[in-house]
Order: C-alpha cells, then structure tokens, then sequence
C-alpha cells in the first residue's frame, strides 16, 4: 500500500511538472502553423547541415520548451519542411539551452559554475553532431510516423489522387495539418466551423481573430493526444522508480565509469523536468563524480522514460533507438573525459 501511495505521488507530481512545459510547446506549435509562412521560415533556415544543427540547437533560446513541449515544435518543424539537421538540433538542446534551465542551474551550482558551462557547452555539440548525423539521410520521411509524413508532404504543396479540388486549393497554412489532421486517404483540413471558413474564403476570413480561434482549437486537439501519451509515459516512469529501489542504482555511483552509468540511468528513469533537475542532480554533489552529475545534467533532458512516448508520435521506433544511442553514448565519453581530466 506504501508503495502504491508512492507511486501515486510521482506520477502526479510527473505531470504537474510536465503539463505546463507540454501545453508551451503546443502553444508555439499553434502559433508557428497559423502565424508563421511556413515557406518564409523555411527559407531563412540555414541549408548548410552543420550550420543548421547549430542554428537548430540554439533555437531554444527563443523557444524556452523543457523536455515535454520541445516535441511539438519540433514536429511543427518537420512539418513545415524544416531541414532535418535544424529540427533534430532543437529537439535535443531546446530542453536545455534555453534561458530558463540556464538560470536554475547557475543557481543550483553557483558554486561550481563549471558544471553550468559544461552542460550548457557538451549538449550544444551532442545536438549540433546528432542533427549533422542525420542530416546524411537523403529523405527523413522513412524514419517519421505515417502520419507526421503525410503531413510533410501536404505541407510541401504535395498531392494524391485522392485530393480533391478544394484540398488541393486550401492555403499553405493549412496544408500543413493538425496533429491529429485527417484519416488515412482523407483530408487534411480540420473539420471545425472556424476552419472550413477559412478553407472557403481565405481571403476574407483569415484575420487575426479567426487565426486565433483556430490556432486555440488546435491546440486542444495537440494537446489532447500529446497528453495521453504523457500520462502513459509518466504512469510507467512512477513504476519503475518504486519498483527499482533507488539505492540499486545509487551503489554504483562511486567508480569513475560506474557513477557515469549510474546517473545516466537514474536521469532517464526519475524523467525530471530540465527545469528543475539541476536541484535533484545537487543532492548528489557531495557523494558523486562531477562527470556523472555533467552526465545526469545533459542525457535526462534528451532522453527520458517520459519523453520515449512522445519522441514515438513522431518518429518511428529505430529512429527514436539512434537518437537514445547516439545521445548515451556521446554523453557517457564526454562525462568520462570530465572525471578523468578535469575532475
């Protein structure tokens, strides 16, 4: 019963943590579909696959998202026909580099403001390498979900034999989709009143007002699917923290390697928000290596139980399995170099 009661609490205190951060991403995702061209955004993006990681990781600087609301965006991205490079550098470094996380863990390790540095510094170049990585495949399209897929396609001005004139019609704003855009074969508008309007008189209804009310109506559809996946997500993180007793994986944690490992399992099984981590992570200051705790810093907000859920609404499985990879180990060798080198 204890630990039923535990549990509980986790899980609640998961989603009071996330739900907030969530429903920013899905408000920027809102705004970037009904008041950003999609096609004047994506042509401001640098081409160049390395230039645009790094642009794409610094992005979170203006999009301050934690781990749960940098999804969203970075779908809405994709969507929009954002190169693969930019759109895998924010997914990555949004939770992190941004200047809300930057704040609290200057104040959590204001005295160590080496840590600060360094996770600000290692997830830059982890997001920056991971994008470039990605960027070598020709087309992203078999790595996204069906779904995410037809919509790239429509909101690259594709079309199917299925289209029929008014969809082939509909403004580029609205070719994009929602998140929860259309059937398998079907269309791609939203099928609220607001939204057929515009699709019927574009020119007329599109004000500021219709705009908003649209982008309101698809936020709650984003967020409607966005947040059971949450809630899935949370509820299977709540059990594996009462089901693990913590000090299994904590009596790992005086090697130089075995601290590595032990916080990085640690940051993807507690899946703290970015913005708070930094004052579970001090906790640990006093009894762990200073590259596990670099460790914990910059692999839990890439990659969490939590986010594992919502990194599958976009991407396929094996791709979310390269991204979890590529991210443990660059961040296992960069903490190693940190507890053998700088201490």
């Amino acid at each position: 019963m204890v630990q039923l009661n535990t549990g509980f609490t986790l899980f609640l205190s998961l989603l009071v943590e996330a739900v907030p951060f969530l429903l920013i991403g899905v408000a920027f995702s809102s705004l970037l579909l009904f008041f950003v061209d999609d096609r004047q955004l994506v042509g401001i993006l640098p081409k160049n696959p390395l230039f645009g990681a790094l642009v794409g990781s610094l992005i979170g600087v203006l999009f301050p998202v934690c781990e749960c609301g940098n999804v969203p965006v970075a779908r809405r991205l994709i969507v929009q026909g954002a190169p693969t490079a930019v759109s895998i550098g924010f997914l990555l470094a949004a939770p992190t580099i941004n200047p809300v996380v930057f704040w609290a863990t200057w104040v959590a390790f204001k005295g160590q403001p080496e840590i600060v540095f360094m996770r600000v510094g290692f997830t830059l170049l982890i997001a920056t390498t991971i994008g470039w990585v990605f960027s070598h495949q020709a087309d992203i399209g078999p790595f996204l979900q069906e779904s995410v897929e037809r919509s790239r396609f429509r909101g690259r001005g594709g079309e199917t034999s299925a289209a029929s004139p008014a969809e082939t019609d509909t403004p580029a704003l609205l070719q994009g989709g929602t998140f929860l855009a259309g059937e398998l074969g079907g269309s791609f508008q939203l099928d609220t009143p607001v939204a057929q309007r515009l699709v019927a008189n574009p020119v007329i209804e599109q004000s500021v007002a219709s705009k908003f009310e649209l982008a309101l109506e698809n936020m709650v559809r984003e967020l409607r699917e966005l947040g059971a996946v949450l809630v899935f997500g949370s509820a299977i993180a709540a059990t594996v923290q009462v089901a693990i007793p913590r000090e299994t994986i904590l009596s790992l944690g005086q090697g130089v390697v075995s601290s590595i490992v032990a916080m990085m399992v640690l940051a993807a099984v507690v899946s703290i928000c970015s913005t708070v981590d930094s004052f579970f992570a001090l906790s640990f200051a006093a009894t762990f290596t200073s590259g596990s705790l670099v460790a914990f810093l910059i692999f839990g907000p890439m990659i969490d139980l939590k986010n594992i859920g919502l990194l599958l609404t976009v991407f396929k499985g094996r791709a979310v399995f390269y991204l979890f990879g590529l991210a443990a180990l660059m961040s296992f060798a960069l903490s190693l170099f940190v507890n053998l080198y700088i201490g």
